[in-house]
């Protein structure tokens, strides 16, 4: 039992890392002391440049770890042997974990409180999905499911947009979208996805079941694959014409919308 717990414990650690890679978002965050670092990784190959030994030292000035890898370990640690120039960093966000673990916490306690989530589509623009965060922070949404693929990635500009709030939001990563709806679907959560054409509006949703609310991408909306997974539709009653709002204006009426 003790080797299961502290198997869980170590999971969930690992979940919370977050690695942002490429030279000047990794110099951004080791120069942001409000952030929490767990280790800085740099290819062995870098040239031994002023901008190289400046990452160094700040790791050295705030106790991080530093590892030196290969470029291969170096790749495999970013993701992205393309653009990580040679160095990686992981964040140690004490809310990010992954929809699979939030569910299986859910099974195994004992309270029935529904919950409430935002869903991300190919939301790609960063300043959207840092404001996005910030709203669903202030407007107590319980997180937001952000897939791997198809979203801007959490990065110093997405932590910027959110001013702090990135950190005391519930982030929960997926591979694909589609499949994690179908996972809280299955579940019992009432997945809803937006539309105008809706007889049901906003402020008609109740929160006595769980209930994820998909966001679409700022131009093309919901995709195909993620709209199959909808099982209700909703609309914002809008007037003078208007069709659409910003992704993170839509986001904040979300959140915001029992306590206005």
């Amino acid at each position: 039992m003790k080797d299961s717990s502290e198997y869980l414990e170590k999971r969930a650690f690992f979940d919370s890392l977050l690695t942002i890679y490429g030279r000047k978002p990794v110099l951004e965050a080791l120069e942001d002391p409000s952030l929490p670092l767990h280790k800085l990784h740099l290819a062995s190959s870098n040239r031994r440049d002023q901008l190289i030994n400046r990452m160094e030292a700040l790791a050295e000035e705030r106790q991080i770890e530093v590892a030196h890898w290969d470029r291969k370990g170096l790749s495999r640690i970013s993701k992205n042997a393309r653009q990580d120039q040679g160095v990686a960093l992981d964040l140690a966000l004490p809310n990010y974990g992954t929809c699979k673990t939030f569910l299986q916490q859910r099974e195994r306690g004992t309270s029935q409180q529904a919950y409430e989530l935002l869903a991300l589509d190919g939301i790609t623009n960063p300043q959207n999905l840092g404001m996005i965060i910030r709203s669903a922070c202030a407007g107590g949404v319980d997180g937001i499911i952000l897939p791997r693929k198809g979203c801007a990635q959490i990065d110093p500009l997405v932590i910027k947009a959110s001013t702090g709030a990135l950190f005391k939001t519930q982030i929960l990563r997926c591979e694909t979208l589609a499949d994690a709806l179908r996972d809280f679907r299955e579940s019992g959560a009432r997945i809803c996805g937006l539309s105008s054409h809706a007889p049901k509006t906003l402020a008609e949703v109740t929160g006595d079941r769980p209930t994820i609310f998909v966001l679409g991408n700022e131009t093309r909306g919901v995709s195909d694959a993620v709209a199959k997974q909808c099982n209700e539709l909703l609309r914002i009653p809008m007037r003078n014409g208007v069709e659409s709002l910003n992704v993170a204006v839509t986001a904040a009426l979300i959140s915001f919308r029992r306590e206005l």
